[in-house]
């Protein structure tokens, strides 16, 4: 699916996470008498569970607002699926962990309160297998179980207390903007910053000894970390840049050896290539990297030389540098092959569905997809897809269902809501659409437009309706939501 999210031209400030700063200066001066140990998974006296949880829905809304996410249904997936199968080996879990990916060719990964990680798509493209990337995941779930962002917090706030709000914005800042969080942190005084680096480092060491235990269990090769870590070492080793990973998560020669040691204490596991890894990474360059016709022609090349774990991966990236350049007959050839071999595959599954809409055979691609979504109900690749196809061959009721039944679910699903929007205008629905769009603006955490779409669709809903109640209690929780940050 060919999907591009359609945001308000906005500049995004840091007024939500000075918010999450004032709630987390606020909690430690009530709860300051209880003293963290220096180990472990508990930071209370600064957070709570259920605050870090509002916190990180916030900082999501403002990522989802700031940040050029690939709202790539196919990429989200593969994503959440390998870190929530890393997630279901670890330990003091929490939350519901969300992974998503950001279009940005750096190195870096990141994770913040309520279980949200963020991760790169330069870092994808980096690993050379899915167990060095998988490394680099569970690394970022152990940051999270062992709840280090308050731990930190905590920390910094023995050395200089009265600057814990500014504290919280530069660490924050730190993890999703490296250089801005740490100019925001420079700010702070010597001691402070020597006593927040040592800290880092504990945190590092912590994570590293949490997530290999996680990649290990879950049944990946714990040569994948030292791997991974001795290919940052050298490729960044003589630049006067390093990378965004590099400025939150400091790589010394002896972490390295530590990693490399730690690694040697479990039997190394040679496992056989992923598909699945290797189609992603072929999707990202197809569409997020490079030019159409240089693309056809570097797969091309690759394919003769014979250069992919699997060949289908090549002629997948093919397939969709074609598509990019219009050349919709070659992908439909290509993808045809691959689907025959793997009907069910939903990277093949997706491709094909942009290729018929784009060539105007909507029959087709609502065949492949009914198939699908009886085998598949409420995968978000299939039913993202059909309802997509179905807006393409006028079938709104279809459409409709779909992603109302999707939502019921996923009810903080970016695209769906934005798919289901464009759908009640083209049913000429004015309350419904607007009452959707007021969802997307709230994903985006700007819950004043929010409001204000429902007003509007308000005035268009009929007397004494029930679409009229429903929008009012919706106006009262947005309401209630914004409010709640500021009382924190």
């Amino acid at each position: 699916m060919k999907f591009s999210v359609k945001k308000p031209r906005i500049l995004v400030s840091c007024a939500l996470v000075a918010l999450c700063a004032a709630g987390a200066a606020n909690s430690m001066a009530q709860q300051n008498k209880n003293r963290l140990p220096e180990i472990g998974t508990s930071a209370t006296s600064t957070l709570s569970l259920d605050k870090e949880r509002i916190y990180g829905d916030a900082m999501m809304r403002q990522v989802r607002a700031s940040m050029p996410l690939i709202q790539d249904p196919v990429l989200i997936e593969y994503i959440n699926h390998l870190g929530n199968s890393l997630v279901r080996n670890a330990e003091d879990v929490n939350y519901q962990f969300d992974f998503f990916l950001v279009n940005n060719k750096e190195i870096n990964a990141f994770a913040f309160f309520g279980g949200h990680i963020g991760v790169h798509s330069g870092l994808l493209t980096m690993a050379d297998n899915e167990s060095e990337l998988a490394s680099v995941l569970a690394h970022e779930i152990a940051h999270v179980t062992q709840r280090h962002l308050a731990r930190k917090l905590e920390a910094q706030s023995k050395t200089m207390p009265w600057t814990l709000a500014g504290m919280v914005t530069g660490v924050l800042l730190a993890l999703v903007n490296p250089e801005a969080g740490m100019a925001a942190l420079s700010a702070a005084n010597a001691a402070g910053a020597q006593a927040g680096i040592n800290y880092t480092r504990s945190n590092e060491k912590e994570a590293d000894r949490v997530g290999m235990s996680i990649l290990v269990n879950s049944g990946f090769d714990p040569n994948g970390a030292p791997d991974f870590f001795k290919k940052m070492s050298a490729k960044y080793r003589y630049t006067s840049k390093p990378p965004a990973m590099l400025l939150t998560h400091p790589l010394p020669d002896s972490r390295i050896t530590d990693s490399r040691n730690r690694a040697q204490a479990y039997p190394s596991r040679l496992l056989p290539a992923s598909l699945e890894f290797e189609l992603a990474k072929a999707r990202l360059r197809a569409r997020y990297q490079g030019d159409a016709k240089d693309n056809i022609t570097n797969f091309k090349a690759e394919l003769k030389r014979e250069q992919f774990q699997y060949r289908e991966a090549g002629e997948y990236g093919l397939a969709l540098s074609y598509f990019a350049n219009e050349e919709y007959s070659e992908a439909e050839v290509l993808l045809t092959g691959l689907l025959g071999k793997y009907p069910n595959n939903l990277f093949f599954v997706d491709a094909m569905t942009d290729t018929y809409l784009e060539q105007k055979k909507y029959s087709q691609a609502l065949t492949m997809l009914e198939r699908l979504n009886l085998l598949m109900p409420n995968n978000q690749v299939v039913t993202l897809n059909y309802a997509n196809s179905a807006i393409y061959a006028g079938e709104y009721e279809l459409a409709t269902n779909l992603l109302q039944d999707f939502l019921i679910l996923n009810p903080d699903h970016f695209i769906a809501y934005d798919l289901l929007t464009e759908v009640y205008r083209k049913q000429e629905k004015p309350s419904q659409m607007h009452a959707s769009q007021a969802e997307v603006y709230a994903l985006l955490g700007l819950y004043p437009k929010a409001i204000d779409e429902l007003h509007t669709a308000y005035n268009f809903a009929s007397e004494q309706t029930l679409m009229k109640k429903r929008i009012k209690a919706r106006i009262v929780q947005f309401q209630e939501r914004e409010n709640q940050l500021k009382r924190l």
